[in-house]
């Protein structure tokens, strides 16, 4: 009967370590559990920074709300003229913020009866030449969006990957935001890329685009980058050929004894004059 029970102690020992393994089967699994949150952030974090293009869609909706200039040069890279406007007052502007990959979001805004375009120019690719165009046209007080392509003062409209287009005319101010995948072959290496804002005439009826005037031409830019510093090339040139012409002081002491001399001999000439008389 002992060594019955004996064997039933051992039995019961038996039945500790196989309840001990459940309980680190149980952990595995829990430990297993915790696990899934992490595959799965990982899995969102791969879907994010693969986003694929934007499939075009230029369905223009109401613009609610007046575009600012706040978060300029912390969220969104702006361009302006004056430098520094708002964009609700007398300003051409021009706001890009990366959304993910090659996909970014803008703002353009300036006043034109006709139409406004915001232009990018690819890294080593001479401006107007086959460039990004997003044209937001004034079409009987509503905004209407054209694709295009800026070649040699030329703008001919081509379908661009944009959707998500708001607009609003008031008066002859002009806005609209829109979410564009910039082509890779412009944004090569760092994303660099020129802008330019230009303005032109539309025609409603037949939706003809009049050729471009620029506003504002920039310098080359990282459009991811919010603090990059953006030049008007077309302002900081007429604002640089003012040329000021500075005498030396060699030739300053010159003209002061050619001075010197002519009073000297002007006075003597004049007490000879006395003198015959």
């Amino acid at each position: 009967m002992k060594a019955t029970g004996a064997q039933q102690t051992t039995m019961k020992a038996t039945g500790a370590q196989q309840t001990t393994m459940k309980a680190t089967g149980a952990q595995q699994t829990t430990m297993k559990a915790t696990g899934s949150p992490q595959t799965t952030a990982k899995a969102t974090v791969a879907a994010t920074t693969a986003a694929g293009p934007i499939q075009p869609n230029s369905t223009v909706g109401n613009l609610e709300n007046a575009l600012s200039n706040s978060g300029c040069g912390t969220i969104k890279l702006c361009a302006a003229e004056p430098s520094g406007c708002n964009p609700s007052g007398d300003c051409s502007f021009l706001s890009a913020r990366l959304a993910s990959g090659s996909n970014y979001n803008f703002e353009l805004a300036a006043d034109s009866l006709g139409y406004i375009a915001a232009s990018l120019t690819g890294t080593g690719s001479r401006q107007g030449g086959n460039d990004t165009t997003y044209v937001c046209a004034n079409k009987n007080g509503t905004v209407t969006f054209i694709g295009a392509v800026l070649n040699n003062g030329v703008l001919t409209p081509q379908e661009q990957r944009v959707n998500n287009v708001k607009g609003s005319v008031n008066g002859s101010k002009i806005q609209c935001s829109f979410s564009a995948t910039v082509d890779p072959t412009v944004t090569t290496r760092t994303t660099n890329v020129g802008l330019q804002i230009s303005t032109g005439a539309f025609n409603a009826a037949t939706g003809a685009l009049g050729n471009p005037t620029a506003v504002l031409r920039s310098n080359t830019v990282n459009l991811a980058n919010p603090g990059a510093t953006v030049t008007n090339q077309l302002t900081s040139n007429s604002t640089n050929t003012t040329t000021t012409t500075t005498m030396s002081p060699t030739t300053n002491h010159a003209i002061v004894l050619q001075q010197s001399f002519l009073q000297a001999f002007l006075a003597t000439v004049g007490v000879l004059y006395l003198a015959l008389l």
